[in-house]
């Protein structure tokens, strides 16, 4: 298996690139329509071939460039079915594994910061997206999050992976890159230790978050697998760049 993280500082979000060396075939998971270049630069200097972009929920905070790269590389959009996106070329859903020549991903769905939120399971590792941080996890105060769907996807779901799993998450902000299922079940201040579900939603009701400055155009474009709004604001350009600077074709 070929394995690179990759970081965009604008979202501070992870993608991850995820491929079979025998057969070539990759996959993207959580792409930024803001690093395409960077991201197509890397598949071809690898000389991979680009599948599928998949990503683990309808994003807030950036634009997907699943769109554009099936526009680019002909790759296929997976996305979960769930959120039943037109746009979508494989639905995905738990207990149907995803296959990619020698590799084999299983999604798993873990609402709570979405009600659509899936994390995805590869050998050792587990892309967990936003419903499992580094010391932390995902708000779950928009688009149908829950606090009780959240503590219940971690514990039920990804705390029953073997510990020492490989954590991955969707976001960094201190640039942490990595952790494990041992260390997130001892260590996480939300919801680790012996934190009950009582004491998370009353930690997540009282985060007092700000209103997220991209939500609006964020959703409705990534409900179209990652179309750049008309109107954005000026200080909101960054997130559409690759589009509005890349010919397309």
């Amino acid at each position: 298996m070929l394995f690179r993280q990759l970081f965009e500082p604008l979202s501070s979000t992870y993608t991850y690139l995820l491929a079979c060396e025998h057969t070539g075939q990759a996959i993207l998971v959580d792409p930024v329509v803001s690093a395409m270049d960077r991201d197509v630069a890397l598949l071809r200097e690898l000389g991979l071939r680009l599948a599928y972009t998949l990503d683990t929920h309808i994003h807030a905070d950036h634009i997907t460039s699943a769109l554009e790269l099936k526009r680019k590389l002909g790759s296929k959009i997976a996305a979960p079915a769930f959120d039943r996106l037109p746009c979508t070329d494989l639905p995905v859903e738990e207990g149907q594994a995803i296959e990619l020549g020698e590799l084999t991903l299983h999604p798993l769905h873990t609402p709570g910061h979405t009600d659509g939120h899936f994390a995805y399971r590869l050998e050792d590792r587990v892309l967990t997206g936003d419903a499992l941080l580094i010391d932390g996890c995902g708000r779950t105060d928009f688009q149908n999050g829950s606090a009780e769907d959240l503590y219940n996807s971690v514990h039920q779901k990804l705390f029953t992976l073997p510990e020492d799993t490989l954590v991955y998450p969707g976001h960094d902000y201190q640039n942490r890159r990595v952790s494990t299922i041992a260390q997130e079940k001892n260590r996480n201040p939300r919801l680790g230790g012996q934190i009950e579900l009582d004491e998370f939603k009353a930690i997540m009701a009282g985060l007092n978050l700000p209103y997220p400055k991209f939500i609006d155009h964020a959703v409705p474009g990534n409900r179209a697998c990652g179309v750049c709004p008309g109107h954005l604001p000026e200080e909101l350009q960054a997130y559409c760049q690759q589009i509005n600077e890349t010919p397309q074709g």
